[in-house]
């Protein structure tokens, strides 16, 4: 049997991690001089109270190498083989330090999935799916690395000042985004984040542009999976956008996925994306 593991980034919900036999290694989210643990002992709530109500600032660091070779260790001995895959290394030194520590074993392999939240779900859930499936370790990796470039993550938020607090956008963007109530999008792309068409209006306003945007006219889309991904947007914002995800295309899955840590702390709680794969 093959074990899959990844980095709690993915933001897979709880029901997929169960079923599929996914172990997640937590980043860690540091607070002033405190260091918590993504999604073990701090939650996207925690992370909007310290901000909102206690003027804190929450930054992010990556998993390292000994924790790596710890969980490899464990899980190197009991399966055939662990395939672990990472946060884009673009964000993060999480896959050099991943790497370093799969050195040590001779059937570890780890795979830099050049996106985040559930744009590396998608390869997550790939690779659980194929090791269910009895696939050997070369056959899953090598099928993994032809996903990568075809997944479109995006995302959309509707404000800007904890992205200025972690210092990702200047404080006279994020005045102006909220003076022209401006929504940007930020997707992926080869890895990289970057911004792209800037909404106006209300956030579900801006989102049902954006949905329309991502998935009309188009004869690229892999309809098997889309994930509907945010941190905490209202149950009525969330059912217009799978309304709006089910009238452009028939997905056979659409799932609905809550973001973490990672996420949260940069976006804030209004921010939603959808992200699915092209064929």
């Amino acid at each position: 049997m093959i074990k899959i593991t990844a980095d709690s980034t993915c933001d897979l919900s709880e029901e997929i991690i169960k079923a599929m036999n996914i172990t997640l290694i937590p980043l860690h989210i540091i607070v002033g001089d405190q260091v918590f643990r993504d999604g073990v002992d701090i939650t996207p709530q925690d992370i909007f109270r310290k901000v909102e109500q206690e003027n804190q600032v929450c930054k992010t660091s990556a998993v390292n190498v000994y924790q790596y070779v710890s969980i490899f260790e464990e899980f190197a001995a009991q399966y055939e083989a662990v395939i672990h895959i990472c946060i884009s290394s673009e964000f993060s030194t999480c896959y050099q330090n991943a790497c370093l520590a799969a050195s040590h074993f001779n059937n570890v392999y780890v795979i830099d999935s050049r996106n985040l939240s559930t744009g590396s779900g998608h390869i997550v859930y790939d690779a659980a799916l194929m090791a269910k499936e009895g696939k050997a370790p070369a056959e899953i990796c090598q099928t993994l690395e032809m996903t990568i470039p075809k997944v479109e993550a995006s995302f959309v938020i509707d404000r800007l000042d904890y992205l200025h607090k972690g210092g990702r956008c200047s404080g006279l963007e994020a005045v102006g985004a909220k003076i022209l109530n401006i929504k940007p999008c930020i997707e992926v792309v080869d890895g990289k984040m970057k911004v792209g068409k800037k909404y106006r209006g209300s956030f579900e306003h801006c989102l049902e542009h954006y949905v329309k945007d991502r998935l009309s006219n188009r004869s690229d889309i892999d309809y098997s999976r889309i994930f509907i991904t945010h941190p905490m947007c209202s149950e009525k914002t969330v059912a217009k956008v799978k309304e709006l995800v089910r009238h452009y295309g028939i997905f056979e899955e659409v799932i609905e996925t809550r973001a973490g840590c990672t996420v949260s702390s940069h976006c804030g709680p209004n921010t939603l994306g959808i992200l699915f794969k092209r064929c």
